[in-house]
């Protein structure tokens, strides 16, 4: 009962949304005469993917401004991730902002983000994501399903947070943690001997307080412009995931374009990765100091060898299930070999 009072919300909301413009034939509103673009995503006005978004608002609009407007939905309005990208499919919205394991059903090269400590430093995972010509391979995966990625977000690493304690890995035995809906995320989390629990990211705040999971795992934004830190005290530094968000666009729509326009569509989405990368890394301290100081989150270090040499064998594990991962898994080990994770202490100190 309660999934269907969830759905019928959703499709209350997406029918009040799409009522105040009208509909046209190719999926998006009319107002004045321009065509409405809706943008679905997660995340709080303020988080950095949101500001991201903004700019390329503002850039469509500055250059496309008879012809189009930008309509962007943060907080899950139009759905969850994996809904709101099934609305994209069909050209109901045009663009949502997703993570690469709610991509996994429809592109099985995507399984690779979810393989734990895939990169060796963040250097490392910005290089590979910024290296255009590769990610093109990548993001025209999807096509047979109705969409395409236009940019990639930062996500942070993931770690894990919880009620209690985390500073082995032997601490999370038994534990139920929250994990993206990704079956190498499960994998991760049973090597680890907790119980993983797939979930939308707008149910972990209620599961955690209410007791149905007991930790999750994400960045530290997710403790403060979601909250989580007033359910969630630790936070610990095992930095197990480097998970990008894709913006992803519905095909149709890219491909009613012309060729000027698409062009400027592009350069929106590359500013706003500019953008939302900018953003990112002061917020995340920004995010810290206030976990810290007005909710009480303590942060662990701790050493990030005993947590990898725990789930490291499901690299071998994946490359075998799903081969068509290998040429990309070649290509980021090269990447790895370029910039080498610094060596820290457990303190966490150089």
């Amino acid at each position: 009962m309660k999934k269907v009072k969830q759905l019928l919300s959703v499709a209350f909301c997406i029918c009040m949304v799409f009522g105040m413009a009208g509909c046209s034939s190719s999926g998006g509103g009319i107002t004045g005469g321009r065509r409405i673009v809706r943008i679905s995503h997660a995340q709080s006005e303020t988080h950095p993917e949101h500001l991201g978004l903004l700019a390329f608002k503002a850039y469509v609009e500055e250059n496309l401004g008879d012809k189009y407007e930008v309509q962007i939905f943060p907080n899950e309005v139009l759905g969850a991730a994996q809904r709101a990208i099934e609305l994209t499919q069909t050209g109901a919205i045009d663009f949502v902002v997703a993570g690469t394991a709610n991509l996994e059903t429809f592109a099985d090269i995507y399984e690779i983000f979810s393989m734990p400590y895939l990169f060796d430093s963040e250097d490392a995972y910005h290089a590979a994501m910024e290296d255009t010509d590769y990610m093109e391979k990548i993001y025209e995966s999807t096509d047979a399903a109705g969409f395409r990625v236009m940019t990639w977000y930062n996500a942070g690493t993931r770690s894990f947070y919880a009620k209690d304690p985390i500073y082995t890995p032997e601490d999370l035995k038994g534990k139920k943690i929250r994990v993206q809906q990704s079956p190498a995320s499960v994998a991760m989390m049973q090597a680890f001997g907790a119980a993983a629990s797939p979930m939308s990211f707008g149910e972990v705040y209620t599961a955690i307080q209410q007791g149905v999971i007991e930790g999750a795992e994400n960045n530290e934004l997710a403790l403060t412009n979601n909250k989580h830190g007033e359910v969630a005290k630790y936070y610990s530094y095992n930095k197990h995931q480097m998970v990008p968000d894709m913006l992803i666009a519905n095909l149709k729509f890219l491909e009613s374009l012309s060729d000027e326009e698409l062009g400027i569509f592009k350069e929106a989405a590359r500013i706003s990765t500019e953008k939302e990368m900018a953003e990112w890394d002061d917020q995340a301290a920004e995010a810290k100091r206030i976990a810290q100081e007005d909710m009480g989150v303590e942060f662990i270090d701790v050493d990030l060898e005993a947590f990898k040499e725990k789930v490291l064998p499901l690299h071998a594990e994946m490359l075998k299930e799903n081969p068509r991962i290998q040429d990309f898994y070649e290509h980021i080990q090269e990447i790895n070999a370029e910039y080498p994770a610094v060596q820290t202490n457990v303190k966490g100190e150089e």
